[in-house]
């Protein structure tokens, strides 16, 4: 069966950051202090998988438990569904209407970009990034506080950056940006404008 998923980092003026944090913060920390999650982080933390090019003859429960992770569900995905709120859907009431220099979203089938992400930077790098598996709400003054460690998960040298994309199994159309550009893009371009961010990890069908 398909599915099409999307993650999305959003930036905000601080009374509409407010306003989200107040509807999806519930959701986000219920499924990050879920003791199966919490178990699945310690997990890929401890034994980050290899290739992904090898996983056919890998640990398949290390590789399924590292899916489970990084892929949209729980409290959060029913709240932006519409299904725990019928007056909040994500498309309409987060990302309608963003432009271009203040989002980044990539959207693909039966894939999932954060999962992607985290393989390509490893666990270390992935700490960096506040929030739990791609979702956050940030007011402005903690973009500018958390932009430091934001950047220091996803500048490369260019070699770091060859083994990253390598990892990085989306695939991208020419006028997409990569999950290893995007966030730090429009993380700076907020930091910038003085604007919060509010990332969502979501399944859209």
């Amino acid at each position: 069966m398909g599915f099409t998923s999307a993650w999305a980092i959003s930036s905000h003026p601080d009374d509409t950051i407010a306003e989200l944090a107040a509807r999806l913060l519930p959701a986000m920390r219920a499924d990050h202090e879920h003791p199966e999650a919490q178990r699945r982080m310690r997990r890929w933390q401890r034994a980050p998988l290899p290739d992904h090019r090898t996983w056919y003859e890998g640990d398949q429960a290390a590789i399924e438990s590292f899916h489970a992770l990084t892929a949209p569900g729980g409290h959060l995905d029913d709240v932006c569904a519409g299904a725990a709120d019928p007056a909040f859907y994500v498309v309409d009431d987060v990302w309608e209407g963003q432009g271009q220099d203040g989002m980044f979203i990539s959207v693909h089938r039966k894939e999932y970009a954060v999962a992607s992400l985290f393989h390509a930077i490893g666990p270390s790098r992935a700490t960096l990034l506040p929030g739990w598996c791609g979702n956050f709400v940030l007011p402005s003054a903690q973009v500018r506080r958390r932009l430091p460690d934001v950047e220091r998960a996803l500048t490369f040298t260019p070699s770091e950056r060859a083994r990253a994309e390598a990892q990085d199994w989306l695939d991208y159309g020419k006028a997409e940006e990569s999950v290893l550009e995007g966030p730090l893009r429009v993380w700076r371009t907020a930091a910038g404008m003085g604007e919060g961010l509010c990332g969502l990890a979501v399944h859209l069908c």
